[in-house]
């Protein structure tokens, strides 16, 4: 209980694709991909940050 299967994954796709349309997923997806490459890369560039005082 709680946890979804691929049926239910399936269907929650279709439901998506149906309310967004093709495109728009599309646009959403790369919005999303640009958005976790930018919190990556200022995570590791905090963490740099870091090392760098640490080392001083």
């Amino acid at each position: 209980m709680g946890s979804f299967g691929l049926p239910e994954l399936l269907v929650i796709f279709l439901i998506v694709l149906l309310l967004f349309g093709g495109s728009r997923i599309k646009d959403v997806g790369r919005s999303l991909g640009e958005g976790i490459r930018e919190f990556k890369k200022a995570m590791s560039g905090s963490s740099d940050k870091k090392d760098n005082e640490e080392k001083k």
